[in-house]
């Protein structure tokens, strides 16, 4: 069986994201995929609220409090699953003073990354996996070359 990336975008528990957010986060999470090489791979974002970050936490990492963002790896030829807290994404665009669309992108492209492999539980792991994910946003929002 053959896969070409796909990107699937879930809204649930009444997550609030405008339709244009949405596009927006599809176009350029999509030019991420393909800057990461994940041709052939299949990957579902979930943009959901705190309580639901909140159980998968504790069920999975044993920690009683919601969290941004979490990854859940699949077997190939799948990546696997990035979920979203909508709630906590939009305080921390608001703190950051940028747009929710921004902030998704960026919890997005970590919440990839991690899928990936990378992990930043060391000063060295994190100056890694951090510059890679900056180097995916800017390939991400870079504008289309034209051609001659």
């Amino acid at each position: 069986m053959s896969f070409r990336a796909e990107l699937s975008i879930d809204i649930r528990n009444g997550a609030r994201v405008s339709p244009s957010t949405v596009r927006t986060l599809r176009t350029r999470l999509g030019r991420a995929m393909r800057a990461a090489g994940v041709a052939g791979r299949a990957m579902t974002l979930s943009l959901t609220d705190d309580r639901e970050l909140k159980k998968l936490n504790k069920k999975y990492a044993n920690e009683d409090h919601a969290t941004d963002v979490l990854s859940f790896e699949q077997a190939a030829p799948l990546l696997g699953d990035v979920i979203i807290s909508v709630e906590t994404a939009a305080r921390q665009a608001k703190a950051a003073k940028h747009s929710l669309g921004g902030e998704l992108f960026h919890l997005a492209v970590h919440g990839m990354v991690h899928l990936l492999g990378f992990d930043h539980a060391t000063k060295a792991e994190e100056s890694v996996m951090f510059a890679y994910e900056a180097r995916l946003r800017a390939r991400a929002t870079r504008p289309p070359r034209r051609r001659a």
